[in-house]
């Protein structure tokens, strides 16, 4: 088999690093003992990794291309030397960076993002539904300004890991039929930021935050509902190391109202009406949501609708009000549906009692027999306004 190291990954000689890298990286992937155990393809494995290792360090790249041996004793034997990362990499794509995770390897910052934070907050359905300007306290996480988020007292800074020299991470190395083997651990001394803080600030113990109540202005937009949150960027908790602050979510919470009732974009309320007043019409002034927003101008906003209540109107009949709902929050707005209730009395006096006994007379009712009535026949309501008309 052949000894040459360009040969052995497929490259031409004037392949860059990166392609040296794929090329190497591909092979592994085929050739590695847990993937195939065959023993000659460990053979060509550990040629594979030598070849990679002379190629990937530039030394012995222009060593080797000068015409130096490249598997004698100018290099290092079989398999010796070489990372163990450059085999993750072959198989996951990066190394594995400290704490875990994939991503460039080194220190890790000391700063990262803060968490969201969540206030709930009351508002009334004319709120809601029209919108409002709120100011709101809150608890969170600020940077401090003692250390400047940097954690470390006032007048002192971070130092430089002596363990690992700055890298956040550290090396072990293990003997294997492969060679030595090279993994990297984060250091344990400085937990993988490559800095110590020996003297961390008093006021937020090195964490280069502390908690602060603060007042922010929310504008909650026309049409929310139950359950809406809105999104304030950035005024969340700020990370660890003075990090980037996460997002404070404003969730809505709409009290009950005393006449309407909200079902998506409409609203609902319910008249009452005398028995007299359904049988022969009546016209009544309902105010309107817009009634609830305090106005300190003369606006021209309108605040009653004056609803015309056609005789014979039954108990349970509704009526719909287009345009005077919940505006929505992509535009447009909901209907108000008003439901009547006929209310029948319960006591009446010896006048009252004779002018209906008469009526029920007039009209054949005294001994009504309770049986069911098709839908098309009149109903009593229909066959009192007849008879109101009749005289």
């Amino acid at each position: 088999m052949t000894q040459d190291p360009y040969e052995l990954l497929g490259v031409t000689r004037d392949a860059d690093a990166d392609t040296i890298k794929k090329a190497y990286r591909r092979l592994a992937r085929q050739l590695h003992p847990d993937v195939n155990p065959d023993p000659a393809t460990q053979e060509r494995f550990k040629d594979v990794s030598r070849a990679y290792e002379i190629l990937s360090d530039p030394q012995k790249k222009a060593t080797y291309d000068r015409g130096g041996d490249a598997f004698g004793a100018g290099f290092a034997g079989a398999g010796a030397g070489f990372s163990f990362t450059d085999i993750m990499d072959a198989f996951f794509g990066g190394g594995a960076a400290p704490g875990g995770g994939g991503g460039q390897r080194g220190p890790r910052s000391r700063q990262r993002r803060g968490q969201d934070a969540l206030i709930r907050i009351d508002v009334s359905l004319a709120e809601a539904a029209f919108g409002v300007t709120r100011e709101i306290k809150v608890d969170t996480a600020v940077r401090c300004e003692a250390c400047q988020g940097e954690g470390a007292a006032p007048g002192t800074h971070p130092v430089t890991c002596e363990t690992c020299r700055g890298a956040g991470e550290v090396a072990q190395v293990q003997r294997s039929f492969l060679g030595e083997i090279r993994t990297l651990r984060p250091c344990a001394a400085c937990r993988g930021f490559g800095s110590i803080i020996a003297d961390p600030c008093r006021e937020c113990a090195g964490d280069g935050r502390v908690r602060s109540r603060r007042a922010l202005k929310v504008k909650i937009p026309a049409g929310v509902d139950n359950g809406t949150r809105v999104q304030l960027a950035e005024q969340g908790e700020v990370g660890p190391g003075a990090g980037p602050a996460g997002d404070l979510y404003v969730e809505i919470h709409v009290e009950p109202h005393e006449t309407f009732t909200r079902h998506g974009n409409d609203l609902h309320t319910t008249v009452s009406l005398p028995m007299t007043a359904a049988a022969l019409g009546t016209q009544l002034t309902l105010p309107l949501l817009e009634a609830d927003l305090d106005s300190d101008d003369d606006s021209d906003v309108r605040t009653h609708y004056d609803l015309q209540v056609t005789p014979g109107t039954q108990s349970g009949s509704q009526q719909v009000i287009r345009g005077f709902g919940v505006p929505g929050l992509r535009g447009g707005r909901g209907d108000l549906v008003v439901t009547v209730e006929v209310d029948t009395p319960t006591r009446l006096d010896p006048r009252q009692e004779e002018l209906l006994r008469e009526l029920a007379a007039l009209r054949g009712e005294e001994t009504p027999t309770g049986q069911p009535s098709a839908s098309s026949q009149k109903s009593v309501f229909g066959r009192l306004r007849d008879a109101f008309n009749a005289h």
